[in-house]
């Protein structure tokens, strides 16, 4: 069978699911504080549809999936899907990223149904910072998900960081602080210019050789080494004997799209081949249809599509680019 390839070569095995566009916080590089218009339930992917498309592809060498949102532990029974996912020969890795507010009920039912590993976002350790980025979460619930996780034997836990300038750059040595001990994987993440973040993104960006700079001060001995499983984009080091890493994700400064091995499905079931962009493909109707045939064929088209790279720099310089960036908002296609 036909294998997941765009023009460059690149082999697609992963595939990242937004199960739901709303969430229950609202990060101020995702969502705006209000006024945010969510799309009728009957829009939204039904968990069989999702379970179709990628029934269709793993023949095709899809291997792993990643369930995000919004937020994904929004919507109703979410351990429902991931045993429908599990089930799927060929699958081999089911990830979720979270907010984590809601882990520390789900973790088990989660673990029971087959899910893997989790990333949670965590962009502060302190409660009023935490509630200022996400307009009202409660951190120490976020701590618990993850004390939770661990208690389940998800592995590897990975907690996402976007950096922000003026914002939260000051606790990148509390951060690498929290692999020294324990298990954890943290990545900081450059902020992205992407729907409500494109506005504030020129103020808000921040180099990720900050955290360089902060383990030389710290006077920290550093090392690279190979990341967690699923390690994706991040470059991975370690603080000398630390019992987790922390990575860096550098989508803006130094892309990663040579090796991109991704595709993205919206709430909404439109296949997006980049997440900057704003090309996609309605694949709803043939998932509804159970025509695999036609699921196959679409993705194939949208990555016959797929642009060499995503320029996200260009913005920041402020220079023309190649494509229309998306208009979709962060929580809308899984970001």
């Amino acid at each position: 069978m036909e294998q997941l390839l765009d023009p460059f070569g690149r082999k697609h095995d992963y595939l990242r699911i937004s199960v739901t566009d709303r969430c229950n916080l609202r990060c101020v590089y995702c969502m705006p504080a209000e006024g945010m218009v969510f799309q009728p339930h009957e829009e939204i992917m039904s968990y069989e549809e999702i379970a179709e498309t990628v029934s269709a592809l793993a023949p095709m060498g899809l291997r792993k999936i990643r369930l995000t949102g919004g937020e994904p532990l929004v919507r109703k029974d979410l351990e429902q899907l991931v045993a429908m996912l599990s089930r799927i020969p060929g699958i081999e890795d089911i990830a979720l990223t979270t907010n984590g507010m809601f882990l520390a009920k789900k973790a088990e039912l989660l673990k029971q149904a087959g899910l893997n590993r989790v990333n949670i976002s965590l962009d502060s350790l302190r409660q009023d910072r935490f509630a200022m980025i996400t307009r009202g979460g409660e951190v120490e619930k976020v701590l618990e998900g993850i004390q939770a996780a661990v208690e389940v034997g998800f592995e590897p836990i990975k907690l996402n960081v976007v950096l922000m300038k003026g914002i939260n750059e000051d606790e990148i040595r509390d951060f690498i602080a929290l692999t020294l001990d324990r298990p954890l994987h943290v990545r900081f993440i450059e902020y992205m210019p992407i729907g409500s973040a494109s506005d504030t993104w020129r103020q808000t960006y921040l180099p990720l050789t900050a955290v360089e700079d902060v383990c030389r001060e710290a006077g920290w001995e550093v090392e690279g080494v190979e990341g967690p499983r699923g390690n994706g984009p991040a470059e991975s080091r370690r603080v000398a004997g630390a019992a987790g890493t922390f990575g860096l994700i550098h989508p803006v400064s130094d892309h990663f799209c040579d090796s991109c091995n991704r595709l993205r499905l919206t709430a909404d079931g439109h296949i997006k081949a980049c997440l900057y962009w704003s090309d996609e493909l309605h694949v709803r109707p043939y998932a509804a249809a159970g025509d695999h045939a036609g699921i196959r064929s679409l993705f194939l088209k949208a990555l016959g599509a797929k642009p060499k790279n995503h320029e996200m720099a260009l913005a920041l310089e402020r220079k023309q680019q190649s494509h229309t960036p998306t208009a979709r908002r962060m929580s809308q296609i899984g970001g």
